[in-house]
């Protein structure tokens, strides 16, 4: 069993992380690191809000909380050398180089979103991106989350925004949505724009329009379970890896 500890425990995706590892086989949840006050009875493995008090041996951390908490994730995962899987969004570049010289101690895999789907689109930009940019297709990329999300642009807004300017040699500048007068679209432009509304669990949609077609890649989550199960998917990957930042492009490798 891969013994696990989960941060952001009481968070959404820290319950639907905990109830798919207890249909589990493979896993099992040694403590959670929850922040907040919060009811320890209501799980039946130990939670704690100062991490300095877990003494237990784990495998693998999964982090679904907040970038506020990066400093204590590293420090544990550091301490411990427990191999660690971050899915949370909204680092900024301070944060990432954070967690780049954590790597260079303990094996990271940071993934801004966890869905084997997404990765696929990501490996197709990479092969397809440039061929269609030298041929005058614009790019867009739409996403849709709920109305709860902190974060916009979405990571895997960002991700898929990255992925295709690293392909373009970093020439692109992104524009966040469009207003006013003189917004006519310049060639070096990768429009990114963010709709919230309801429970939309997550929908990112690339856009390559040319003259006279369109081709378009989009990815639609229709629960949080499949962030939860490519979560365990990496988890089990990334224990079994020595020293160094990972993505989920590693697992395709395999």
């Amino acid at each position: 069993m891969i013994k696990t500890v989960l941060y952001g425990v009481n968070g959404k995706m820290g319950n639907v992380l905990r109830n798919k590892i207890k249909d589990s086989k493979e896993f099992t949840v040694v403590s959670g690191y929850n922040h907040e006050n919060e009811d320890l009875n209501s799980y039946d493995f130990p939670i704690y809000n100062d991490i300095n008090q877990f003494s237990a041996e784990a495998d693998v951390i999964i982090d679904f909380s907040h970038p506020n908490n990066l400093k204590t994730l590293l420090e544990h995962a550091n301490k411990k050398k427990i191999p660690t899987v971050i899915a949370t969004t909204g680092y900024n570049e301070q944060q990432l180089r954070e967690i780049k010289d954590a790597s260079k101690k303990v094996p990271i895999l940071l993934s801004s979103n966890m869905s084997l789907g997404i990765n696929v689109i990501t490996r197709v930009l990479r092969q397809l991106s440039s061929f269609l940019y030298n041929e005058d297709f614009d790019i867009e990329i739409i996403e849709k989350h709920h109305n709860k999300k902190i974060d916009s642009p979405s990571g895997t807004a960002n991700l898929l925004a990255n992925t295709i300017n690293m392909e373009l040699n970093q020439d692109n500048q992104y524009v966040h949505g469009r207003v006013g007068n003189e917004t006519i679209r310049k060639k070096n432009e990768i429009g990114i724009h963010a709709v919230r509304g309801g429970t939309i669990p997550g929908e990112h949609q690339v856009i390559f329009a040319g003259d006279d077609e369109i081709i378009e890649f989009k990815h639609t989550a229709l629960s949080k379970d499949i962030f939860a199960l490519g979560a365990m998917k990496a988890a089990k990957f990334i224990s079994k890896q020595s020293e160094g930042l990972y993505t989920m492009d590693d697992l395709f490798k395999l």
